[in-house]
């Protein structure tokens, strides 16, 4: 775990992660052992999309437990009612530490510190994972992040479909995003973002807290950005409904790729509907 800035946070969160450590070693190793039997979905049951987002790094110690967490949460699906939904975010301020995440921007850690300053300052550290736009916890948690993904899975939120509107050409290609009314308080304008992820992504740590290390992982952010603004309200609610060029990576994997597009409350952070699609 890691804040680049306030010494005393660091030593308070350092000890607040050893007493969840303590209390949860056992929940973070694995989610399947981690989860009550009944988390498991029955089969056909309706599912609501829950946003699950990790800020981590590869020069963090404590960042590979919670990369598999989040792994295991995408591809388990074992919260029952829940539809997971997961962007593993890369931070760029751990690089000056001995090891240059290939995976991470100035985006994520710009996004992380929007969450941080809407709550309580400017403390970011990783890992850190947040369901829904709700409040942060450590990011290998895994009873946690259950409770907290049980919890968003049972919220109303609007519908967001996309669509693939044409073959790709020339390293890019056009989503098709709807998002049917949504109903909140009056109040500014939902935020619609897109972000492209990709799984199946491995590096070989050469230097840094985790050097040696082979580290995998799934969901992770490779395009983040606001694509509009949910538009004014009609008597139903507010609305979108936009074609926009998603572009591409040379050295992304296509089979691996998935386009995310969810919509957030810009004032309380929560997230009001989210949708996956893969390439």
């Amino acid at each position: 775990m890691k804040k680049p800035a306030l010494f005393l946070f660091c030593i308070v969160s350092i000890i607040a992660t050893a007493v969840i450590y303590v209390a949860s070693r056992t929940a973070s190793s694995s989610l399947a052992a981690a989860l009550p039997q009944s988390a498991n979905p029955s089969n056909g049951a309706p599912t609501g999309p829950v946003l699950v987002e990790l800020f981590t790094s590869e020069g963090c110690s404590d960042c590979p437990s919670a990369d598999t967490l989040l792994a295991q949460l995408d591809k388990d699906q074992s919260v029952a009612g829940a539809s997971v939904i997961v962007l593993e975010h890369h931070v760029d301020y751990w690089n000056g530490d001995g090891w240059p995440d290939p995976f991470s921007s100035t985006i994520a850690t710009d996004r992380q510190r929007r969450y941080a300053f809407g709550r309580s300052g400017d403390q970011i550290y990783t890992p850190e994972m947040i369901v829904d736009g709700g409040d942060g916890f450590v990011g290998s948690n895994a009873r946690l992040a259950q409770r907290a993904i049980a919890a968003a899975a049972k919220m109303p939120k609007a519908s967001v479909k996309l669509d693939w509107t044409g073959a790709e050409s020339n390293l890019s290609r056009q989503l098709r995003v709807n998002v049917s009314p949504l109903q909140q308080a009056a109040g500014d304008r939902p935020l619609v973002f897109l972000a492209i992820t990709e799984n199946h992504l491995h590096s070989d740590v050469k230097r840094g807290e985790n050097a040696g290390r082979a580290l995998d992982h799934s969901g992770v952010v490779r395009h983040f950005a606001q694509i509009g603004k949910a538009g004014n309200p009609t008597k139903d609610g507010f609305v979108f409904d936009s074609p926009f060029t998603v572009k591409f990576g040379a050295d992304w994997k296509r089979p691996d790729l998935h386009a995310v597009v969810f919509i957030q409350d810009p004032k309380s952070m929560r997230v009001l509907g989210a949708a996956a699609l893969a390439y």
